[in-house]
């Protein structure tokens, strides 16, 4: 064996905790919870299969679980295009050559940091409580209290902001995008006429859709699955089921009532609709999302 293939196989050997890590916690809990998901099983008793009956019951006997994919694709639908507007918008701003702006993006990127943490999920809703924050600002400007997390048209909203306000990932993806852009294209487009908006339409946005494409697979996929910030802000998914997501209803099934079969039908259920939704952005991305050739 030469040096080189020395060097080769001990690659192999640092690769070995991943791939233990990796089969262990990831591809055997997949697997396993595809198999539990065709049966019954309580988590203090023997499991009893029962073939495609958990998937059947989502459809036919289950009262929550349509309500929970509404309120999922409705959760999605707010945060996704917000936050992506939202991260374009500041990473805009960003990009501006003006003192101290890294210290501005530090401040940005901050949120994404602290993450959908429990104690930042337990300070949002503080924060929108009737005596919180938001309403108490509200006053100084003579507007009366909202009901921000007892109102069924508002908790969502409330909810969702949280996700939006932890655009610093994003952001910083669209600063990178927008850093690789020639300044050869600005200039010729002012020597042409055009102006910031135009610039900005034409040869910004059209440059930064490899960009866009990827944030809105990774942020599309991290909506769906969320469940922190509705579990905790809301307790639970309140009011009256308003935010109630898919992931507080397989939590619900497979940790509260102890169905682990049905919870692990319920879990499938979300992987599917990820991936149906994930394939159609790939697939629609062939008509919207321009390489550099």
């Amino acid at each position: 064996m030469n040096r080189a293939q020395r060097y080769h196989n001990m690659g192999y050997v640092y690769l070995i905790p991943w791939i233990v890590g990796f089969l262990v916690f990831q591809l055997f809990p997949l697997g396993y919870s595809l198999v539990l998901s065709f049966y019954k099983y309580p988590l203090l008793g023997e499991p009893t299969f029962v073939g495609v009956r958990n998937y059947v019951k989502m459809f036919t006997t289950d009262p929550n679980f349509m309500q929970s994919v509404r309120v999922t694709f409705l959760y999605v639908v707010l945060v996704v295009p917000t936050k992506i507007i939202f991260a374009l918008m500041v990473a805009l701003l960003s990009n501006m050559s003006v003192r101290g702006v890294g210290l501005f993006r530090m401040l940005f990127y901050l949120p994404s940091i602290f993450g959908s943490s429990v104690a930042i999920s337990i300070l949002w809703r503080s924060m929108f409580l009737k005596r919180g924050l938001v309403n108490s600002l509200l006053s100084l400007l003579g507007v009366p209290a909202f009901p921000w997390l007892t109102s069924t048209s508002l908790a969502l909203p409330v909810v969702a902001s949280l996700q939006v306000w932890q655009f610093g990932s994003s952001m910083v993806i669209f600063l990178a995008g927008l850093k690789q852009i020639p300044t050869d294209y600005y200039d010729s487009a002012r020597i042409d006429g055009a102006n910031p908006w135009q610039m900005l339409l034409r040869v910004t946005l059209p440059l930064l859709t490899p960009m866009i494409f990827f944030n809105v697979v990774m942020q599309t996929i991290l909506a769906f699955q969320d469940f922190t910030a509705p579990f905790i802000v809301t307790n639970r998914g309140g009011p009256l089921h308003a935010t109630y997501v898919l992931g507080i209803h397989i939590y619900n099934h497979a940790f509260t009532y102890f169905n682990m079969g049905y919870g692990s039908g319920l879990s499938w259920m979300l992987f599917l609709v990820i991936m149906f939704f994930t394939a159609l952005i790939f697939r629609s991305s062939r008509r919207w999302v321009h390489y550099e050739s």
